[in-house]
């Protein structure tokens, strides 16, 4: 890996979803200066994502390690106070109250910020009630959103169809530091893949988001690198 020789929008956040270390190591190496901060998940935590997760920070990049950590409060306060000397810079819980504020009390003191995960991006209506949701995603989100603030994390992860929202009860809390981080964002005219409440780059920022998530858009191009560049430049004056 090279070190950047010019800022990346730090808005986007390249998901390294490849199966291994090395495969995403070389996707880092030809994205270069495009990006500067990405995406570690469970695919990658299975084959050795802290070892990538600290080459990375060595290297200068900023790291989300989107891990989704649910268990008892004890447990994810031990977890995550492991990870808050890792350097890295965003990890996802679920949006769960025990586990919100568990997770801040395990990160307390570090530079390591905590985001709740409200609805995963990939599930409809009809799946949560499938799942005995009574609520709407939308409603679903909102509610999640406040215990978010009320277990005084950073931010939460949301689809784009609910970050207004969430930003207007984050500034109503006064919270404008509350970050929004939204996956399911595709470029205009991208494959949805397996996102069921996407939207483009430059809506999911005006709506209110603080970062964009983008996997398959930029890493399954055959320019990695240009695809990265050409997101950046669709929102450089957002």
């Amino acid at each position: 890996m090279t070190q950047p020789d010019r800022l990346p929008d730090d808005r986007i956040v390249c998901a390294l979803d490849v199966p291994t270390t090395a495969e995403a190591a070389r996707l880092v190496e030809t994205i270069g200066d495009a990006v500067g901060f990405y995406k570690i998940g469970l695919q990658l935590f299975a084959a050795g994502g802290m070892d990538l997760a600290r080459a990375l920070k060595a290297d200068g990049r900023k790291v989300f390690l989107d891990w989704k950590l649910h268990d008892i409060g004890a447990t994810v306060e031990k977890a995550a106070a492991n990870l808050a000397g890792s350097g890295c810079d965003l990890l996802t819980v679920h949006a769960r109250p025990q586990v919100m504020a568990a997770a801040a009390r395990g990160v307390a003191g570090s530079g390591l910020k905590v985001l709740g995960v409200t609805v995963l991006t990939s599930l409809t209506a009809e799946d949560l009630i499938a799942d005995d949701h009574a609520l709407s995603p939308a409603e679903l989100v909102e509610r999640r959103v406040r215990q978010a603030l009320d277990a005084g994390i950073d931010g939460v992860v949301s689809s784009p169809h609910e970050a207004a929202r969430a930003r207007e009860i984050a500034t109503q809390a006064g919270r404008d530091d509350f970050l929004i981080v939204t996956p399911g964002v595709r470029p205009a005219g991208a494959a949805l893949d397996d996102q069921a409440r996407a939207a483009t780059p430059e809506a999911a920022l005006r709506a209110g988001a603080s970062h964009l998530v983008i996997g398959r858009p930029i890493t399954a191009a055959a320019d990695p690198r240009q695809a990265a560049r050409a997101i950046a430049e669709t929102i450089a004056a957002i």
